[in-house]
């Protein structure tokens, strides 16, 4: 079951009275059991605090399903349009954490979703994306398939709708998954070689200067998954720097600024003069507009 949950009226206590450390320990033996709540924030505006709806432990599949279903309906009413059963399998991954502190928080727009939670941790993210690679256990088959085919099929779903995954590690242990629906482009676009192009209109031509121009024979360098997010922005705004992906995505000012210069040299935005706002080159609008 569900609910709002209102700061400094109630006072959430830890489930069946144990402490942190000795909960932890008992939660990390046993998938079957549920025993901490889910937050789910819902950012209806990237400057103010979120709302917060509360998923009460439960039976595994009920707590699974309520949890699917509270953050479908939140997304969607947002304006996002990821799917159900996207959102489901990545609900589902919390087994894996033993739902251990698990937390979502929905962006504004409802098309990015982070999941976050403070269980083992997921050691090798880019074996976690093959097809038929799982870590699940005889008792977490009781709940999930468990055949390894959640992550590879999200994140083959959302590449085909222009989406994007991006799996890190939480501060201090656990994972956290970000989900995101038409914030990005498709590899096989990334892939294909491209020259360095004029400025994006003629407003801009004093703003730009080309440099180091790459072969149209080399293949463009892999573009990471934050990039990818910074793309996105700009498909929907003129400009963006630093702060502006700091509001809309988190992490730190440092962490987009090095994703900027990136995609500097890749030739996909440039810098105004006189600033740190980016945008688009001719041939990165051309790449969205494409795809």
């Amino acid at each position: 079951m569900s609910h709002a949950f209102y700061p400094f009226v109630e006072n959430v206590e830890s489930p069946a009275n144990l402490s942190q450390q000795n909960l932890e320990e008992k939660v990390v033996l046993n998938a079957s059991e549920v025993h901490f709540p889910a937050r789910i924030a819902v950012y209806d505006d990237a400057a103010a605090a979120p709302r917060v709806v509360i998923v009460e432990p439960a039976d595994v599949r009920a707590y699974l399903e309520e949890i699917t279903k509270e953050v479908t309906q939140l997304s969607h009413q947002q304006g996002g349009s990821i799917p159900f059963m996207v959102i489901r399998e990545v609900v589902e991954n919390l087994i894996h954490a033993y739902f251990i502190e698990p937390a979502i928080s929905i962006l504004p727009g409802g098309n990015t979703i982070r999941f976050s939670d403070q269980g083992p941790g997921i050691k090798e993210k880019e074996r976690a994306m093959e097809y038929g690679t799982t870590s699940a256990t005889d008792e977490m088959k009781k709940y999930i398939r468990g055949v390894g085919s959640g992550l590879p099929y999200v994140q083959q779903y959302l590449l085909d709708k222009g989406g994007s995954l991006l799996i890190e590690d939480n501060m201090g242990r656990g994972t956290i998954v970000t989900i995101s629906m038409g914030t990005a482009i498709s590899k096989e676009d990334l892939s294909r070689p491209q020259v360095r192009p004029a400025p994006i209109s003629p407003s801009y031509a004093q703003t730009y200067v080309p440099d180091d121009v790459p072969d149209i024979a080399s293949p463009r360098p892999r573009i990471s998954d934050r990039g990818q997010l910074i793309l996105a922005y700009l498909k929907n705004h003129e400009s963006v720097g630093p702060t502006d992906l700091v509001n809309a995505y988190g992490r730190s000012v440092s962490t987009w600024s090095r994703e900027l210069q990136t995609l500097d040299e890749s030739g996909l935005t440039y810098k105004q003069r006189g600033g740190q706002k980016r945008l688009l080159t001719e041939a990165a609008h051309r790449l969205l507009n494409n795809y």
